[in-house]
């Protein structure tokens, strides 16, 4: 009995211990991916495939498996939003370690490394960063300075050239003549060295100096270098498809000696080319570590069968990918859907009447978004939901929010009523006309103490010898153009008006010069500004209808449709996406494709194939016969994203008689007339009654001056011809003649001066 075996004898020595939780339910690749932990990886994870998971298990495993230390991890995202979440995950998993772990973007990690090596590149570890704002006013004082005329070669299209060479990682030694191209009559490779001069001398730098100082740093000391990859010996990547040059440089020279490099993207999303993302960085991986592993996450855990089928089937299309096929193990759900409109107005209102429908069966607003193409799509959008007093919200900036629209709009209110201050003042040196601060302050110091409008003061002190002649001469101008365009006001349809203010102004001008990437997108929105015009009599209808839009901000308890571009969706879910404007010049963007060819129209494709995957449920894609297009109606012709998807998994709803082909008629536009004619009408919710019931009154015709120039209501002044009076610049002096509040005055050493009765004293005061 004593060499009888013990009861707990186990005869199954092989028992396998229980998973870690953060191996618990993960499907085969996604495990893979977790648990290679040497060498390069590179993980392709299609939309909705859960990558966020897989970074967060993989950095658990590292710790937990003791691979590496939390201090010897690197880990990158895009943003500082991913930054916190990933955090948080890795806090749950692997405790407070977690906080030794070296996480966050591109530029957080350059700058505290920076901060550390600041001398080696000329700069104290006080450094300043500067924002668009400092550099545009710094980079403004250098072309002044080299006598460059900043009309003709704005200070942001500059703005922009030194951050594309900075995305490339290139520094002002790297820039060729070729390089810079005829900007700034040829000099702006020699402005980029000024510039980078300036920064050290101020002790700053700005957000593409961060990579491209430690990019510097690391070429040029290697001991530098080496005590980062000693340090970290892994490194893992989020996005890696929108990393530009810079960025690529930066993460080879850190994982150079242990290639223990994870990098984790979708070359089917990547649609940030035009802010410097390179998809080759992606596509040449396995080029770059020939050893690489490559695992595809291609379970998709978002989406139903027939969105993805679609989906794939469209970005198939694509030549330049690395290839991956997405599936789901879920029910094949409802077909992509896709209806033609006769259209713009009619796509808006059968898409706000499919989203009530959505809303009246239960489904909740917050899980529903339209996204578009460009900015300027969003306005007959958000003026239908307005209408019939659908809640929503807009992703970025408001139609009516962005400032060239404010600028634009600013314009349209002095010239329906010249007593409004705030939209004179927001405009009267916009675009530059010359008007330094001290004239500005001038100007309003004078309203303010003849109570009197800006638009007056301005036209009384043109006329006077209080401001330089430089000055005197740009507010004559603008106070000309003012009254004249207030002549046309009822003369003319506000469309045309409007476009006549802006070409007059010089503000469409200012945009046509200007150079920055984001200029054509500026200069589109006016034109939709120009389109929305269309639609009413009169140019204080129209303002009736914005202050209204204006004033639907409020955020809704209940829910919101989500109205954003396709480029902000991305990283985003939605139950139902609607798909609008699918027409050829529209998306594929006609810019786009004449700009960049046909790497432009892959980009687009995968733009296509990110709005696809936003949805869970539902996609509605629809595309107009015909369509107003800044100011002109053109005939459509549907996307040619629309023929590349699968029969088999969408559902054409041509009710109307529009599909594939092109116009049969158009319908009555959705918007025609002022507020006031729709009174009472169907499909207006009570704030347009609200509006419309509001009475404006007719605004009183400005005054003007024996010259012609617009004047405010100052009072009349009781100096007397030959009192004697003290001028703060011009001294001591005898009024020779009096009108209104104007006066002519012999100074005893300036000569005869106009000026305004409000700047002088009198001789005894003094």
């Amino acid at each position: 009995m004593d060499n009888a075996p013990p009861d707990t004898y186990d005869d199954n020595p092989q028992q396998t211990a229980p998973k870690p939780v953060w191996l618990t339910g993960l499907n085969a690749p996604q495990e893979q991916a977790v648990t290679t932990l040497s060498g390069p990886l590179l993980v392709l994870s299609g939309a909705g495939t859960g990558k966020t998971r897989v970074l967060t298990s993989r950095l658990a495993q590292l710790v937990a498996s003791r691979t590496a230390m939390p201090w010897n991890i690197l880990a990158v995202t895009f943003t500082n939003k991913a930054a916190r979440e990933m955090k948080q995950r890795i806090a749950d998993l692997v405790g407070p370690m977690s906080e030794q772990v070296m996480l966050g973007t591109f530029h957080s990690l350059a700058a505290r490394m920076l901060r550390k090596h600041a001398e080696l590149v000329g700069l104290k570890s006080d450094f300043t960063i500067l924002d668009s704002d400092d550099q545009i006013r710094l980079i403004k004082q250098l072309m002044d300075a080299e006598g460059l005329d900043i009309k003709r070669w704005p200070p942001r299209a500059l703005m922009a050239q030194f951050g594309s060479w900075k995305d490339r990682g290139l520094g002002p030694d790297k820039i060729g003549i070729a390089d810079a191209g005829d900007i700034a009559d040829g000099r702006a490779a020699s402005l980029y060295k000024l510039y980078q001069q300036r920064l050290k001398t101020l002790n700053a730098a700005d957000f593409g100096d961060l990579l491209l100082h430690m990019l510097t740093i690391f070429t040029t000391h290697q001991d530098v270098l080496e005590t980062y990859q000693n340090r970290l010996t892994h490194i893992m990547v989020d996005e890696y498809q929108d990393t530009n040059v810079a960025q690529y440089l930066w993460l080879r020279l850190l994982a150079q000696k242990h290639n223990n490099l994870c990098c984790v993207g979708d070359d089917d999303q990547s649609i940030y080319g035009w802010r410097g993302a390179e998809v080759g960085n992606i596509l040449k991986f396995e080029k770059d570590y020939p050893k690489a592993v490559t695992v595809r996450l291609e379970q998709n855990y978002r989406s139903t069968g027939h969105i993805l089928a679609a989906a794939s089937s469209l970005i198939a299309q694509n030549e330049n990918r690395l290839g991956k096929t997405l599936f789901t193990a879920d029910a094949d759900g409802a077909k992509v859907n896709i209806s033609g409109y006769w259209d713009g107005y009619d796509e808006a209102r059968n898409l706000s009447s499919s989203v009530e429908g959505l809303m009246n069966a239960g489904h909740s607003l917050n899980e529903i978004a339209v996204l578009v193409r460009a900015g300027f799509q969003t306005r007959e959008f958000e003026e239908r939901f307005l209408a019939i007093g659908l809640p929503y919200r807009v992703v970025g900036t408001r139609f009516y929010e962005r400032a060239e629209i404010r600028d634009a709009m600013a314009y349209l209110r002095i010239v329906n009523q010249p007593a409004d201050d705030l939209a004179c003042e927001r405009i009267i040196n916009t675009p530059k006309r010359g008007l330094g601060a001290a004239s500005l302050q001038t100007i309003y110091a004078y309203a303010r103490s003849t109570e009197q409008p800006l638009l007056g003061a301005a036209g009384v002190l043109a006329d006077s010898d209080e401001l330089k002649p430089q000055a005197r001469r740009a507010l004559k101008q603008f106070c000309s153009s003012i009254a004249g365009w207030y002549q046309q006001r009822d003369q003319m349809p506000p469309a045309d008006l409007a476009r006549m203010i802006l070409d007059e102004s010089g503000y469409t001008g200012m945009w046509q010069k200007d150079k920055a990437p984001d200029a054509p997108g500026r200069l589109e929105n006016l034109k939709e500004l120009i389109t929305a015009l269309e639609d009413f009599d009169t140019l204080g209808g129209f303002l009736e209808h914005i202050s209204l839009v204006m004033d639907n901000a409020t955020p809704n308890p209940e829910g919101e449709v989500t109205l954003m571009t396709l480029h902000a969706a991305k990283g985003l879910e939605y139950e139902t996406v609607f798909l609008p404007g699918w027409e050829e010049g529209i998306f594929p963007s006609q810019r786009t494709l004449d700009e960049t060819g046909g790497a432009g129209l892959e980009e687009e494709r995968r733009l296509a194939y990110v709005g696809l995957t936003r949805a869970r449920r539902n996609v509605h894609i629809s595309f107009a016969a015909n369509r107003r297009v800044h100011g002109l109606w053109q005939s459509s012709i549907p996307s040619r994203f629309v023929s590349e998807l699968p029969k088999d998994h969408i559902k054409e709803d041509f009710t109307q008689g529009i599909g594939m082909g092109g116009a049969i008629g158009r319908a009555e536009p959705a918007m025609s007339g002022s507020a006031t004619t729709r009174i009472g009408k169907p499909g207006y919710g009570p704030g347009w009654q609200r509006m419309a019931s509001r009475s404006l009154g007719s605004p009183s015709a400005p005054q003007r001056d024996k010259d012609g120039w617009l004047q405010g209501t100052g009072k009349k002044t009781d100096f007397q011809k030959d009192e004697r009076v003290f001028h703060q610049k011009f001294g001591m002096g005898s009024v020779v003649s009096t009108d209104a509040d104007k006066l002519e005055i012999m100074f005893d050493k300036a000569g005869v001066k106009k000026v305004v009765a409000s700047f002088i004293k009198r001789a005894s005061e003094v």
